[in-house]
């Protein structure tokens, strides 16, 4: 009986995390490709693969595009990793078609993206038989979460279509079952049902992965997107992991295969900074670079703006939030805005430099404003409230809606330019109290401009209501570029 085996490194979301540092700080931290990379063990019964979100996140992904305008150097790291195929992810597309091309058409591995197509609605990025030396036949398909036609700017799409993901790789998988021993498709997204229990956390499309192992049969599903370990486990007869994001670790599956059956384990296995030397010490001209850059100072703050506890800033406010919506509304010329923070934010020392910003601000959004009516403001705020709980012991919590299946402390908004009250002991839709402007109670029928982001913009994170306000303008400037600009305007700020 012939046995033939199939080794898989998997990473997803590295978001240009390449050393081990977050980039707020200087301290190591415990993320970072070279230190994953540094156990690629390669060899002839050996694929690597990424599943998406590699071009944008980091200090360094930032420096690529603003300071460098190269992705290149990016690429070249793909390549000394050994990745012999990659997906795209939606955050792959913020930099443009053309800066994306760039990336593909310098890194040796091969993109596999199923549905993406061209105007005629040709695949440009289709499923491979890759046939290992042991003779092994193995197809891979990789797709994107088609909500990228919802988040990404219009221009960033221009004559390409993102199409439905799970039909995509339905297609795929009929044509490939003929010709392949095993199946593997690379999903740049994740999880829509609770794993244990199998109840649907969202009835949205933006994660279809539990329905592609209950109505798919993929060998093996690898999943991104939601930035969260997934220990492998067998769905309905496909194997899936996922990874967490900024490389704090990989998938290494194992495939033994015979005639008759074939097994599939896996491990998590944590991104190692000691390990990554020989990678770390060949890309640190640019390392330096990144860094250099990040410690420039840019301008003076009356005092140290730092983070606090989440729930605290969330029900007291937040001077780093502030401070956003006051530069927005600088800008904007907007009555209202909103802004949500980051996951994980630096804050602002008093002499603020680059890296002060990019840690506090890592999203490369651009900002709109749009008109909104009294009763629509009710509602979008309304939603940012829901962001509260409270704990066994009767102590106000971040409500685990905004945590599972993914943390998206982001999806909270702060308002500025109305004042109100939120009570998280009211029932949900009704914790907006005393919401009013300039002294007079905010009427349903009263209209206002407000400024927000491009992707909350479009509805993201449970915002449907953005959808149906009018757009007045848009400001196609990122906004870390619109912070750095308010302090070259006003180089010593009070707050």
């Amino acid at each position: 009986m012939q046995q033939k085996k199939l080794k898989v490194y998997f990473t997803s979301d590295v978001h240009g995390y390449f050393y081990p540092t977050t980039y707020g700080d200087m301290d190591v931290k415990p993320v970072g490709l070279f230190g994953c990379a540094a156990d690629f063990n390669k060899d002839d019964e050996t694929l690597i693969i990424d599943g998406g979100d590699i071009l944008q996140g980091s200090a360094f992904a930032y420096y690529c595009r603003q300071v460098a305008d190269s992705p290149e150097v990016i690429a070249d790291i793909m390549n000394d990793c050994g990745y012999d195929y990659y997906t795209l992810g939606n955050h792959d597309f913020n930099y443009g078609l053309e800066y994306q091309a760039a990336y593909r058409s310098r890194n040796n591995g091969v993109c596999v993206c199923q549905n993406i197509t061209d105007e005629a609605g040709n695949t440009l990025f289709p499923w491979k038989l890759h046939t290992m030396k042991n003779g092994l036949r193995v197809g891979i398909v990789g797709i994107v979460t088609d909500y990228v036609n919802i988040w990404e700017k219009e221009e960033n799409l221009k004559g390409i279509h993102i199409t439905d993901p799970f039909e995509a790789a339905k297609n795929a998988l009929a044509q490939m079952k003929e010709q392949t021993d095993l199946t593997i498709c690379i999903y740049h997204g994740g999880f829509e049902c609770d794993l244990e229990s199998g109840e649907t956390l969202s009835q949205t499309t933006e994660n279809v992965g539990y329905r592609m192992c209950k109505e798919l049969d993929f060998d093996i599903l690898l999943t991104g997107h939601q930035h969260m370990s997934v220990p492998g486990r067998d769905i309905s007869g496909t194997y899936t992991v996922q990874p967490c994001d900024n490389a704090k670790e990989y998938q290494y599956l194992e495939v033994t295969m015979t005639d008759h059956e074939k097994s599939i384990r896996s491990e998590l296995r944590q991104s190692d900074a000691a390990k990554g030397t020989v990678l770390a010490d060949k890309y640190r001209s640019t390392e330096n670079a990144v860094q250099a850059w990040l410690n420039q100072p840019i301008g003076h703050l009356s005092r140290a703006i730092l983070p606090e506890e989440k729930v605290k800033m969330a029900l007291y406010g937040s001077p780093i939030a502030d401070f956003l919506n006051r530069i927005q509304l600088h800008f904007s010329g907007a009555m209202l805005s909103s802004v949500g923070l980051a996951n994980e934010i630096a804050g602002f020392r008093s002499e603020v430099s680059t890296r002060d910003i990019i840690a506090t601000y890592p999203y490369p959004n651009t900002l709109v404003v749009c008109e909104i009516t009294g009763k629509q403001l009710k509602n979008v705020m309304e939603r940012s409230a829901e962001y509260f709980a409270y704990d066994k012991d009767g102590n106000v919590c971040v409500s685990d809606s905004f945590l599972i299946p993914k943390v998206e402390h982001y999806n909270y908004d702060y308002y500025m330019g109305v004042d109100f009250k939120i009570n998280p002991e009211n029932p949900i839709g009704s914790r907006i109290e005393g919401l009013s402007k300039d002294g007079k109670p905010v009427l349903d029928d009263d209209k206002f401009t407000i400024c927000l982001n491009n992707y909350r913009y479009s509805g993201a994170g449970g915002y449907d209501v953005y959808t149906e306000c009018p757009l007045v303008k848009e400001i196609n400037v990122e906004m870390v570029e619109l912070i750095m600009d308010y302090f070259h305007e006003y180089p010593y700020i009070e707050v």
